[in-house]
């Protein structure tokens, strides 16, 4: 299981896991509990680099980030190390 500490957003941190290129158990800890279930149910079983193309540089408000980008931020920081 993977942790990463969101920045700018509600949401304070994901956790998920990554098993043969594809994203499982995504859980957001605070945000919008209803939209972060949606986006977890939806990349569940995803490939990782299709979730990072669908994901990264969505803004939230007047944000220059969001819980959906910090998702992807953290998927790309996961399979860079």
């Amino acid at each position: 299981m993977f942790e990463y500490k969101t920045k700018g957003v509600c949401s304070r941190k994901i956790n998920y896991d990554i098993k043969d290129g594809h994203i499982y158990n995504v859980v957001f800890t605070g945000g919008c509990d209803g939209n972060l279930k949606g986006i977890s149910n939806l990349v569940e079983g995803m490939p990782v680099e299709e979730a990072i193309k669908r994901l990264q540089g969505i803004s939230c408000g007047n944000k220059s980030t969001s819980c959906p980008d910090q998702l992807a931020r953290a998927l790309k920081e996961t399979i860079i190390n």
